[in-house]
């Protein structure tokens, strides 16, 4: 059973697990578990997506219940209309915040982009970051005898493929658990000495203007055990609280509106 953070007659969240694929890919033919197929049984409904989340992150997933409405969801999201949040835990200590403008190249599938055209143009990228937490724990890691790590609050402001995972590792701080972008050290010593053996990147919430009643919507997904256990040993456990799942605001009427 999936965690539904809100559902409604138009639409449905739900906080997707790391490791989960959101549907069915040729590229994993012997994946036997879904997001989609798992969320239109438990509801009993059909869900049409509307966004994609990588399959080693976490958190909010939303999904239109007809056709219409998952048009609609996905216009909101292909016109930066949506303010995504997530957390991650970086290798070392980031001391600022600020808006990182580095235009990424597009990254292809061996598989899936065999044919495409070599041509490739750098396409603009957009991530604003807040550093939030910083701890260095007594445990070595590569060739230093303690480990560095930093919690960040990040919003992408653009939808590049890996686009949060390929701009931290810019800033030469990847993500701890990033087996492409990250560093495989950090992500071993992280696993064995911290139980952090996921991707640590979480969609924390979504904000969006609901498709059908106009009213604002903001969805919060919790965090899994792996975060809560990393949290509590690097005293962070204060740092995401624990908020409702859902705040459904009616927007002002119109006689309440400034001119």
């Amino acid at each position: 059973m999936l965690e539904i953070l809100y559902q409604d007659e138009w639409l449905v969240a739900v906080n997707k697990p790391a490791g989960w694929l959101v549907h069915r890919s040729w590229l994993d033919r012997h994946e036997k578990v879904f997001v989609m197929q798992t969320v239109r049984d438990q509801i009993g409904q059909h869900v049409f997506t509307v966004h994609r989340l990588d399959r080693p992150t976490s958190g909010v997933l939303l999904m239109g219940l007809s056709s219409e409405v998952g048009r609609l969801l996905s216009q909101q999201f292909e016109q930066h209309q949506v303010q995504k949040t997530y957390h991650a835990v970086l290798r070392g200590w980031l001391e600022s915040s600020g808006t990182l403008d580095y235009p990424l190249m597009e990254e292809r599938d061996k598989i899936a982009d065999k044919f495409a055209s070599e041509t490739r143009i750098a396409q603009p990228a957009l991530t604003d970051y807040q550093a939030l937490a910083k701890v260095e724990m007594p445990v070595p890691v590569g060739r230093y005898p303690t480990s560095r790590y930093s919690l960040v609050e990040l919003s992408p402001k653009t939808g590049r493929k890996h686009q949060l995972r390929r701009h931290m590792s810019h800033l030469r701080h990847p993500m701890i658990g990033d087996s492409t972008h990250g560093d495989l050290k950090q992500n071993r010593g992280a696993a064995q000495h911290f139980g952090a053996n996921r991707l640590m990147l979480h969609a924390s919430s979504l904000s969006l203007t609901h498709p059908v009643t106009g009213e604002s919507l903001l969805i919060r997904a919790g965090l899994d055990s792996v975060w809560q256990n990393l949290m509590n040993q690097f005293g962070w456990q204060d740092l995401i609280p624990d908020v409702p799942r859902v705040e459904f605001v009616p927007e002002p009427s119109q006689d309440n509106r400034s001119e």
